[in-house]
């Protein structure tokens, strides 16, 4: 019989299960359940699709490799982009969801950025008001600001 633990991945030997890679979401006394996140072929799905196996059945599966170890490095990269876009939009969508703190957010930084070279701030004094304005800004486009 076959142990398994949370973070493990099988695949079904027989048809009683749809064909793909299952990672092991759940263990219980006589069940496992298991989360659908790859196809036959071994590359990642989002399915959702979840099943819980008795302890009796697991026989019906062998162990399989993680479906995120085996993408091409394009295909990597391509997420990597696809998802740095998205994390920029939302970011600018929070800013522009508040806009009172994001100006004065924006105009600590402003000023701490020329504070030392153009006006009356001390070194120390604009190094602070460009910090806590970075940080402000990091706060309002991070979402928690609304909740």
């Amino acid at each position: 019989m076959v142990s398994l633990t949370v973070r493990d991945h099988v695949r079904p030997t027989d048809g009683g299960y749809p064909a793909g890679i299952y990672r092991v979401v759940g263990t219980g006394d006589d069940t496992v359940t298991l989360l659908r996140v790859g196809d036959a072929d071994g590359r990642r799905v989002n399915t959702g699709e979840i099943a819980t196996v008795e302890e009796a059945d697991l026989a019906a599966f062998e162990p399989a490799d993680n479906p995120d170890g085996n993408r091409p490095l394009g295909a990597t990269v391509r997420s990597e982009l696809e998802m740095l876009y998205w994390r920029f939009r939302a970011f600018g969508q929070q800013l522009a969801a508040r806009p009172f703190p994001t100006a004065v957010a924006a105009a600590l930084v402003a000023v701490g950025y020329t504070g030392d070279s153009i006006g009356p701030l001390s070194e120390p004094v604009a190094s602070v008001a460009l910090f806590v304005g970075a940080v402000a800004l990091a706060y309002v486009g991070s979402g928690y600001l609304g909740r």
